[in-house]
């Protein structure tokens, strides 16, 4: 199985619902350590991406690549704080990264999920362990990477399940990046927010595969 323009619309209307579902939660790990933003702000935009899908319907972006495209700029545009740029630049770079293939196999989604990170990392200055998005996209990726060889489905499960344990391991980390670092150590013990997110976008991707 591949991925088409029309697969990766329907994956991202699966995470703007997963989105809206998990809105509060979100809202709510963020009001411990942070602005208590992420889930309103990630709502709108998952919102807008399916109001720009919708407004152009029944035609959809020729490539996969230029849904991403579709994704980043709304995301930029429509999401304040840090969320915005953060998830707009992984989607921008992987939209790069898919370039004019019509077509989306295992290889190049795992090239892709790369350069997503990569992105993200450039834009944030955060590296593993800092209690970031970034702990449940290091090992997410590297989980795709390990199941380049499987198909879209079994990539994409299994970079959820490790995006699920990095996203997991930052309740013990002390924050240094961010709101949540002015904390200090009494941010420990809690759930980043945007590591969180991250996994709740990858499981909908890899949900909305099968």
């Amino acid at each position: 199985m591949a991925c088409t323009a029309e697969t990766l619309a329907a994956a991202l209307r699966a995470a703007a619902a997963v989105i809206a579902e998990h809105r509060t939660e979100l809202i709510d790990l963020d009001r411990a350590i942070g602005d208590a933003d992420h889930g309103e702000n990630l709502d709108r935009g998952f919102t807008a991406i399916v109001s720009a899908l919708d407004a152009m319907a029944p035609e959809t972006p020729e490539t996969p690549a230029a849904v991403a495209k579709l994704a980043a700029t709304t995301l930029i545009s429509k999401v304040g704080g840090a969320a915005g740029p953060l998830y707009g630049t992984a989607f921008l770079r992987a939209s790069v990264k898919l370039g004019d293939a019509t077509e989306v196999d295992g290889p190049l989604l795992v090239e892709a999920l790369r350069a997503a990170l990569e992105g993200v990392q450039a834009r944030g200055k955060a590296v593993g362990g800092d209690a970031t998005m970034v702990d449940a996209l290091i090992p997410a990726v590297s989980a795709a990477e390990e199941a380049s060889g499987e198909d879209i489905v079994a990539i994409l499960t299994a970079a959820a399940n490790a995006a699920d344990k990095g996203a997991e391991s930052t309740v013990d980390l002390v924050p240094r990046k961010g709101r949540a670092s002015y904390l200090g150590e009494r941010a420990k013990g809690h759930l980043d927010p945007g590591a969180r997110s991250t996994a709740l976008l990858l499981r909908a991707f890899a949900e909305a595969a099968k």
